[in-house]
C-alpha cells in the first residue's frame, strides 16, 4: 500500500512521511470509521513514534485534500475518520455500543434525482445514518 499513499500525498502537495503512512495504512485497514484517539492507541500499538499533535495535524492536512472523510455523526462532540477507498457510503449506527456499519449502496440515488426535477435543486451530497440497536445490544435490551 505504501505506493498508493506516497503517490496520493505527493500528488496533494503533503510531505511523505513515514507517520502519514502509518496513519492512511490504519485507515485503509479498519472496516469502520474510527477516532483520532483510536487512531493514536493503534500507531502506538505499532511502536510507531508520534504524538497525538502530529496526528491530528496529519489527518487535518488529509481531510483537507479529500484523502481521508471527517465523519461527526455520534452527537458526541468527536469525529471519526476513514481512508477514501469507495465512493458514496452510508452508516448504521449502534446507539449501544456506539459500533458504526457502513453501507456502500445508496437507496436515495432515484430519490435526489426526483426531488432536483421537482424543486430546480442541483443536488451535489447527502448523508444518511441509521440509528437503531446493533444484534448484539438488541438481544440485550
Amino acid at each position: 500500500m505504501e505506493n498508493i499513499y506516497t503517490e496520493q500525498l505527493k500528488n496533494n502537495g503533503l510531505k511523505n512521511t513515514p507517520q502519514r503512512i502509518a496513519i492512511l495504512d490504519i485507515l485503509f485497514i479498519e472496516e469502520q470509521p474510527i477516532s483520532v484517539d483510536d487512531i493514536y492507541i493503534k500507531l502506538k500499538e505499532k511502536n510507531i513514534s508520534i504524538n497525538l499533535s502530529t496526528v491530528y495535524r496529519s489527518i487535518e492536512a488529509m481531510e483537507e485534500k479529500k484523502i481521508i472523510s471527517k465523519l461527526d455523526f455520534l452527537n458526541e462532540g468527536k469525529a471519526y475518520y476513514e481512508y477514501n477507498k469507495a465512493g458514496h457510503r452510508h452508516y448504521l449506527i449502534c446507539k449501544g455500543c456506539k459500533k458504526i456499519t457502513t453501507i456502500y449502496s445508496c437507496p436515495l440515488e432515484l430519490y435526489e434525482k426526483t426531488l432536483e426535477q421537482n424543486t430546480n435543486y442541483k443536488i451535489e451530497e447527502h448523508k444518511l445514518c441509521l440509528y437503531g440497536y446493533c444484534p448484539n445490544c438488541n438481544k440485550n435490551k
